[in-house]
């Protein structure tokens, strides 16, 4: 059986699309740092490592848009892209769990 289609990513500008994309990793990033989360110090070592380049990159896509004119953050289609994109449950990762019952 083929997994479901995905719905197709909304119009983005190739700034703003550099912005989900840098945002994501950056997220990834920090739902492996997630000490409620993790089970080893060294990944989450590596993991803060790269945030600083990967925030970095964060930054200068933001800086990018305002250069360009693009001074409005048209949330509805960037958050359109996140969830086509796996967004929530990557997000998802940064929280902390609920407690287990037992």
């Amino acid at each position: 059986m083929l997994p479901p289609e995905l719905p197709p990513l909304p119009a983005l500008t190739r700034a703003e699309a550099e912005l989900i994309d840098r945002y994501l990793e950056v997220v990834d990033l920090l739902g492996r740092i997630n000490p409620a989360r993790a089970e080893h110090t060294y990944g989450g070592l590596r993991a803060a490592q790269a945030l600083v380049g990967r925030a970095s990159a964060l930054r200068d896509a933001l800086a990018l848009m305002h250069q360009r004119g693009e001074s409005e953050v048209h949330a509805r289609t960037l958050a359109q892209a996140l969830r086509v994109l796996d967004g929530e449950r990557r997000a998802g990762r940064i929280t902390v769990p609920p407690p287990q019952s037992g």
